[in-house]
């Protein structure tokens, strides 16, 4: 029986040049199954591989970038500074450790991955200035930051906050933090936009999914796509890494996107103590 393999798109559309889907790899801390997931993302079309140092993977991905048949000025990758290592030393130290593990030079885009513990906004994003100014990073980005943390770092950072990664999809669809980045010209980066899993049980969403022949996953992706999201969903598995890069291939309808804009479940997948909506 042959394989049956989902449309594969060759154009992934882009945000201020960073393609708005990418391969995350939270949790992907086997290093030969997370090298050979970055690989076959890449050979698939990816181009912006998404880790972090908490992740304990930053080797792996960057055996992955290595492996596969794409130069690496071709791919966006993003990592982030972990909540320890937040004070104006250690995010100059632990960020050569970084790209020292990775095994690159710099990187395009390097996140604050939470406004908690050693951060203090004003040496975090001054060290993050440092980086920047020595070429080391591209962009500078911050992670779960709501609207106060969010201001604050407009204020504070000499470099323009390029991205706030923060969990997003249809059943969290953080309205106003979109607004607010809207605002301000602040990407969207999504991750858990699955919901880890939990749209595949969404009537709505199946339903859609059922009508175009495809998966909930790709629906979701697709949605958060229309919205200007970037969407960086972790996959492991070749046939979970092209299913959702098919996603690319799925266009709603006006009344589609309605009808997902609609839910009114509030589901957050993602929640430490350390939240900023926790304190």
């Amino acid at each position: 029986m042959a394989e049956n393999k989902p449309p594969v798109s060759d154009e992934c559309p882009t945000a201020a040049e960073m393609p708005m889907l990418g391969l995350g790899t939270w949790k992907n801390s086997d290093p030969a199954a997370c090298a050979a997931s970055v690989a076959t993302a890449l050979e698939t079309g990816y181009r912006h591989i998404d880790t972090a140092q908490a992740y304990n993977n930053e080797a792996a991905v960057g055996d992955g970038i290595e492996r596969a048949a794409v130069d690496r000025e071709e791919v966006f990758l993003a990592t982030k500074i972990w909540i320890d290592n937040l004070s104006y030393d250690n995010v100059l130290e632990t960020a050569d450790a970084s790209l020292d593990r990775l095994g690159v030079d710099s990187v395009d885009l390097l996140y604050v991955h939470w406004p908690s513990r050693t951060y203090d906004a004003e040496d975090t994003l001054a060290a993050f200035d440092e980086l920047y100014d020595r070429g080391k990073i591209d962009r500078v980005g911050v992670s779960n930051f709501e609207p106060a943390q969010l201001g604050e770092a407009i204020a504070l950072s000499d470099a323009p906050i390029f991205a706030n990664q923060i969990e997003v999809h249809p059943l969290l669809q953080q309205e106003e933090l979109r607004e607010v980045c809207a605002d301000h010209g602040i990407e969207l980066v999504a991750y858990s936009p699955l919901a880890r899993g939990e749209v595949f049980d969404v009537p709505e969403i199946v339903e859609i999914a059922d009508d175009h022949g495809v998966s909930p996953a790709q629906i979701s992706l697709a949605w958060l796509r229309h919205h200007g999201i970037t969407a960086i969903p972790k996959a492991t598995g070749g046939d979970h890494i092209r299913d959702n890069w098919a996603s690319l291939s799925v266009e709603l309808t006006d009344a589609e996107i309605e009808t997902i804009d609609n839910i009114e479940t509030t589901d957050r997948r993602v929640d430490p103590g350390f939240g900023p909506w926790n304190n």
